[in-house]
C-alpha cells in the first residue's frame, strides 16, 4: 500500500475599550457574492451571533443517573446562561459524590434512550445543539464486547543475567513483571507468551540471540546461560488489558480494539441501530458524535499485525521487535527508556528504524480500521465527525484531515503547576500555555482542508475547580484562538440536581453550577467567546509560512509519546517556533512529509488544498523519506526557501533498502546545499530565547510577515484572518494576568490599500471607526485584553475613544470603605470598615466566599469623570447613586462615569464577586471540596480576593 494513500482529502477586548453610541458596518443579514451564492453578513452576526456560535458545554451524565425533570432544568438553565450547545457525555459517578439513592440507568437502554429524546426535545425548543460522545469515557469500549475484540498490547520483561549459570523462570513471573500498569487494570485480562529470546550484552546483532520460544508454553521456562552478560527477553501479548476510563454503566468494562476495523464498525453499528429504532435517524437531533481523546493505554497490538507489517514493510517485524520495545506505564508512557540489552551503535541504528516502522504501521492501522471506519459511519448517520483524533499511536496532524470538526485542548493547568497568565517559558513549551501542543496539528489539518470550524476542549480542569475565574478561562481560551480555535466546549458542566449535597456532584470541570459565585456573570464570557467565534468560522487563518516537526525521528529514536501531553519530546521548542513567529507578525502551519508529497509546487509556493507557503522551516529534522526530499528540491529549485535548524537531512526512514535510501537521501540534501541562498542552516540559540532569536532571523532574511511590532512579547499575540467580502479580521491579546503591554503596530500596504480600519467590540457587538498613523496604531492592551481590527470598505461610523488609565490630577480613593461581606453558602452578611483596602487574603476573611461591597461617598467635579478601580480580584459590578455601571470581568477595570453622576457628592458602591477556592479548601469534612484543594500534589494556594485598587477618579 502507498504510504500516501491513506490521507483523506476533504473538499476544498476589550474592557479597556469603551466608547459611546457604535454602529453596525453593514445593514442586510446576507450578501451576495460575484457568483450569486447568498452569505452571511459576519457583522450582523458578530452582533447577534446565532446560538450555534455560543460555546457549548461537555454534560457529564455523572453516573447516567439522570432523570426527565433536571435534564429539562439545567437545559434551560444552561440556555439562560448563554450557552448554545451540549455535548452528552455519560461517566462514571464521582468518586466524592453523594448519590441520593437515584438508580443508574445502563446506557443504550429503553430508558436511556427515552431520556436521550428528551434532551433532544427540550434543546430543539431552545434552538440549542446536540452532539453525543461515541461510548463513555475514554477511550470507549463494554461490558459486553467479546473477548477478541478487546484491546490488546504486545509487552516485555527484560532481565540481566550472569553465567555460566541455570536460570528458571515461571510463566507466573513473567506475566506478573508485564502486568500492563494502567490507568483502571481490566480484572478479566489474558496473557500469552509470544516469544523467548536470550541474547549477549552488548548486542551487535540478530545473529546473536539463543532462541527459546519452544518453551512459551511450558510452566517454567529453564535457561543455560553461557559465560557473561546476557539479558532474557519475554515478549508478551496481554488481551483485555485496559478498562475505559470512568465509564458509565453499560460502556464501562474493557475497551474496544480500535485496531480491529469490523469491531470498530460492529461497536458503532451497535450504537446508532439501538438509539434510531427509538429515535428515529439521528441526523433529526444531533449535530454530531464525538469521540475523546485515543488515550488506549499504550494499546499497540491486533491479531493480524505482524502480518501487516511484513505486507507493508517489506520484512518479518517479530525477530526485532523485543529489541525496539520499553519499558512502559500508564498510557503507555515510557517509564525506562535504558531498559533491556545495551546495543552496539550499528544495531541501535538498525532498532530504531524498525521502531520507525512498527509505530508507522500502527499508526496506518489506527488511520485505515478505527478514523475511516468511524467517518464513514458518521456519513452513513448523515451526523458530523467531531474528535479528538490523537492520543497514543496517532499521525498528529493527517488523522484530522477528514474529520468535520476538528477538536483541540486547552487546560488551566496541569501536573506542572504552571501559571497560566504569569509566565510564558522559553525552556518549556507548556508552561504558561492554555492550549495543549496538539492544536496546532489539529488547526493546521483544518486550515489544509479548507475548513473553518475548529473546536476545542477547554479549559481542561481537573486542578483549579473552584479557584477557575472568568478571567483565567478567558485567557486561556484567548490563547487557543491564537492556535487556530474557533469554537469553545467547556470542560464541563456536571449533571447535579439541586437535591445534592454542596457542592453536588463534581467529576470534572471550573465548577460551572449555579452555586458557583459568578455563575451569574458566566453569560457574559458566552457573549465575548460566541461574537469571536462568528467571525473566525466566517473567514480563513492566514497562514504563508510551515513548520515540518520531526515527528518520525521521534518515532524512532523514543517511539510515539502520548498527545497533547508527552511524556517526553525529541524537540521540545518545536512548538515556541510557530509561536515566535506569531509574536513577530506572520503566522505558519505544520505540514508533515506525506502532505508535502502531496502538495503541488507552484512558483516557488508549497500548495496543498486552499494553502500556499513559500517558507518551511525544518527543526533538527534529522531523517526523510527520499521522496519528500525530491519534493523540497522542486520547492528551492522554484524559488521556495528553506530554514533547517541545527541540522540538515541525512539520513532515511525505515528499514528496507535503508542503505540505498540512505545515498538517495544525502544525493538530495547535495542538491539543496547548492541553493545556499534558498536551503539555509541555521543554529537554534545558545539561551534558549527563541523569540527574540526568530526577530534577528526574520531581520536578516527577509521573512513573510503582515505586521511590523516594534517590540515583541512573549504575552502579546495575534492572529489574521481573511473573510469572504474580503474584510481582514486582526485577534490581538495580552496573555499576562497582572501587566499590561503596549507596542507599535504597523500593518503592511496590502492590508490597509483601499480599506478602512475598525474596531469590533466583542462584549457589546458595536463597531467604531478607528485611526491610524499611516499604517500603524499604538496597541494598549491591560491585563488579559484583547482587541479585533478589522479593515473593509466601509466608511461612515463613529470614532472609538480609548480611556486613559490614569491622569497628573487624579483623586486616590483607596482610604475610608464601608465593607459588607454577603457569603454565598452561610448567607450571612457583616459589615465591617477598611482604613486602608487591601487584599482579602490577607486579612481575617481569607476564607470568605461571595460578594463584597465597598461604599464610598466621593465628589465629581464635571461630568465625564472617569473611575479606574485598579487591581480587582473578581468580577466587579460597578453603581453610582443606586445606578449600575456595568460588569467588568477581566482586565483594566476602568469606568467611564454616565448620566447618573451629578457634579458635587455621588455614592458609589463597587461589587466584588469573589472564587470559592479558599472558602473550600476550609471545608475539611467535605470531600469534594478537598479533591480539588487540598488533594496530595494539588494542594492549591490562597487566592486573591476583591477590591484591592488603587481605586483614581479623573
Amino acid at each position: 500500500m502507498d504510504r500516501r494513500s491513506f490521507i483523506i482529502r476533504s473538499a476544498a477586548l476589550s474592557a479597556g475599550l469603551v466608547a459611546t453610541g457604535g454602529v453596525s458596518l453593514l445593514g442586510s443579514d446576507t450578501l451576495v457574492d460575484t457568483n450569486g451564492k447568498r452569505r452571511a453578513n459576519i457583522y450582523t452576526t458578530f452582533k447577534n451571533p446565532d446560538a450555534k456560535y455560543h460555546p457549548f458545554v461537555r454534560w457529564w451524565w455523572n453516573g447516567n443517573k439522570v432523570e426527565k425533570k433536571e435534564i429539562i432544568r439545567e437545559l434551560r438553565l444552561l440556555k439562560e446562561a448563554g450557552v448554545g450547545g451540549v455535548e452528552i457525555n455519560p461517566i462514571d459517578f464521582p468518586s466524592t459524590g453523594d448519590d441520593l439513592g437515584i438508580k443508574s440507568i445502563r446506557w443504550l437502554s429503553d430508558e436511556w434512550i427515552d431520556l436521550l429524546q428528551v434532551t433532544f426535545n427540550e434543546a430543539k425548543k431552545l434552538d440549542m445543539t446536540c452532539d453525543l460522545i461515541v461510548g463513555s469515557g475514554w477511550p470507549f469500549g463494554a461490558e459486553t464486547l467479546p473477548h477478541e475484540e478487546r484491546a490488546q498490547v504486545a509487552l516485555i520483561l527484560a532481565e540481566e543475567l550472569e553465567g555460566p549459570m541455570d536460570y528458571e523462570v515461571s510463566r507466573y513471573h513473567i506475566f506478573n513483571e508485564t502486568d500492563p500498569g494502567v490507568t483502571d487494570t481490566f480484572p478479566g485480562r489474558t496473557f500469552e507468551i509470544l516469544s523467548l529470546k536470550m541474547v549477549p550484552e552488548p548486542m551487535e546483532s540478530l545473529d546473536q540471540v539463543i532462541e527459546l520460544s519452544d518453551q512459551r508454553h511450558e510452566e517454567l521456562i529453564q535457561v543455560k546461560v553461557p559465560e557473561g552478560k546476557h539479558v532474557f527477553y519475554a515478549l508478551v501479548k496481554v488481551n483485555s488489558f485496559a478498562s475505559v476510563i470512568n465509564g458509565a454503566p453499560g460502556a464501562a468494562g474493557p475497551i474496544l480494539n480500535h485496531m480491529d476495523k469490523e469491531a470498530v464498525k460492529k461497536y458503532l453499528n451497535h450504537m446508532s441501530d439501538t438509539i434510531q429504532k427509538k429515535t428515529g435517524p439521528l441526523s433529526n437531533h444531533l449535530r454530531a458524535f464525538f469521540t475523546d481523546s485515543m488515550e488506549l493505554e499504550g494499546c499497540n497490538w491486533s491479531a493480524d499485525l505482524a502480518d501487516e507489517f511484513r505486507k507493508r514493510r517489506g520484512y518479518d517485524l517479530m525477530p526485532y521487535l523485543p529489541f525496539t520495545m520499553f519499558k512502559v506505564g500508564r498510557l503507555g508512557a515510557v517509564v525506562d527508556e535504558n531498559y533491556g540489552v545495551k546495543k552496539s551503535p550499528e544495531f541501535e541504528e538498525i532498532i530504531r528504524r524498525v521502531r520507525f516502522d512498527f509505530e508507522y504501521t500502527k499508526a496506518e492501522l489506527l488511520y485505515e480500521r478505527f478514523t475511516q471506519t468511524y467517518l464513514e459511519w458518521c456519513r452513513e448517520q448523515n451526523v458530523k465527525s467531531r474528535a479528538q483524533a490523537y492520543g497514543r499511536g496517532f499521525f498528529p496532524l493527517e488523522t484530522s484531515l477528514g474529520y468535520d470538526i476538528p477538536e483541540g485542548e486547552s487546560w488551566t493547568t496541569n501536573w506542572l503547576r504552571h501559571k497560566l497568565g504569569e509566565e510564558m517559558s522559553d525552556e518549556d513549551y507548556r508552561r504558561g500555555r492554555g492550549y495543549t501542543m496538539i492544536n496546532k496539528y489539529v488547526s493546521s489539518a483544518a486550515h489544509l482542508t479548507g475548513k473553518r470550524l475548529i473546536s476545542c476542549e477547554e479549559m481542561t480542569n481537573t486542578y483549579l475547580v473552584f479557584n477557575a475565574t472568568l478571567e483565567l478561562l478567558k485567557i486561556g481560551s484567548d490563547q487557543a484562538i491564537m492556535s487556530g480555535i474557533t469554537h469553545s466546549i467547556w470542560h464541563g458542566f456536571n449533571y447535579s440536581p439541586p437535591e445534592a449535597p454542596f457542592p453536588g456532584w463534581v467529576q470534572y470541570g471550573s465548577y460551572y453550577n449555579e452555586n458557583n459565585n459568578w455563575w451569574p456573570y458566566f453569560k457574559y464570557l458566552n457573549r465575548y467567546k460566541a461574537r469571536i467565534s462568528s467571525l473566525l468560522q466566517h473567514a480563513d487563518m492566514y497562514t504563508d509560512i510551515a513548520i515540518l516537526p520531526a515527528n518520525y525521528d521521534m518515532w524512532g529514536e523514543m517511539g510515539v509519546q502520548t498527545d497533547p501531553f508527552p511524556e517526553k519530546l525529541n524537540i521540545p521548542y518545536t512548538s515556541i517556533i510557530w509561536e515566535s513567529i506569531n509574536k513577530n507578525g506572520g503566522a505558519a502551519d505544520y505540514v508533515t512529509e506525506k502532505i508535502i508529497q502531496e502538495a503541488k509546487i507552484e512558483k516557488g509556493k508549497l500548495c496543498y488544498g486552499p494553502k500556499k507557503y513559500g517558507i518551511l522551516f525544518l527543526p533538527e529534522v534529522k531523517s526523510m523519506f527520499p521522496d519528500t526530499l525530491a519534493k523540497l528540491y522542486e520547492f528551492v529549485r522554484g524559488g521556495g526557501k528553506i530554514f533547517a535548524i541545527e541540522c540538515l537531512p541525512e539520513k532515511s526512514l525505515g528499514l528496507h533498502n535503508y542503505k540505498e535510501n540512505d545515498k538517495k537521501v544525502s544525493a538530495w540534501t547535495d542538491k539543496l546545499r547548492a541553493y545556499s541562498d534558498r536551503f539555509v542552516l541555521t543554529p537554534k540559540p545558545d539561551d534558549l530565547r527563541y523569540l527574540e532569536w526568530y526577530t534577528g532571523l526574520q531581520q536578516k532574511y527577509q521573512l513573510p510577515h503582515y505586521l511590523e511590532i516594534s517590540r515583541p512579547d512573549r504575552y502579546l499575540m495575534q492572529t489574521r484572518y481573511q473573510a469572504d467580502d474580503k474584510s481582514e479580521i486582526f485577534f490581538f491579546s495580552n496573555a499576562h494576568k497582572h501587566e499590561n503591554r503596549d507596542t507599535r503596530i504597523t500593518f503592511s500596504k496590502e492590508i490597509t490599500r483601499g480599506r478602512n480600519p475598525w474596531i469590533l467590540d466583542p462584549e457589546t457587538g458595536k463597531s467604531y471607526r478607528l485611526k491610524l498613523d499611516g499604517n500603524s496604531l499604538q496597541l494598549n492592551l491591560g491585563p488579559a485584553e484583547s482587541r479585533i481590527i478589522v479593515f473593509n470598505k466601509e466608511r461612515k461610523g463613529e470614532y472609538w475613544e480609548e480611556l486613559p488609565l490614569n491622569h497628573p490630577a487624579a483623586q486616590f480613593l483607596n482610604n475610608n470603605w464601608e465593607v459588607e461581606l454577603r457569603h454565598s453558602r452561610e448567607k450571612w452578611v457583616k459589615s465591617t470598615q477598611m482604613e486602608t483596602l487591601q487584599d482579602l487574603k490577607d486579612t481575617e476573611h481569607v476564607r470568605f466566599t461571595g460578594t463584597v461591597v465597598y461604599k464610598k461617598r466621593i465628589q465629581i467635579h464635571k461630568k465625564g469623570a472617569i473611575l479606574n478601580l485598579g487591581k480587582v480580584s473578581g468580577v466587579s459590578e460597578l453603581f453610582v447613586n443606586g445606578k449600575s455601571q456595568g460588569v467588568k470581568w477581566y482586565g483594566n477595570r476602568i469606568y467611564k462615569l454616565g448620566d447618573d453622576v451629578k457634579t458635587g457628592e455621588n455614592e458609589i458602591e463597587v461589587h466584588v464577586i469573589t472564587t470559592m477556592g479558599n472558602y473550600m479548601q476550609a471545608l475539611t469534612d467535605n470531600p469534594t471540596a478537598q479533591k480539588y484543594t487540598n488533594r496530595k500534589g494539588r494542594e492549591q494556594e490562597i487566592q486573591s480576593m476583591g477590591l484591592v485598587g488603587p481605586v483614581t477618579v479623573y
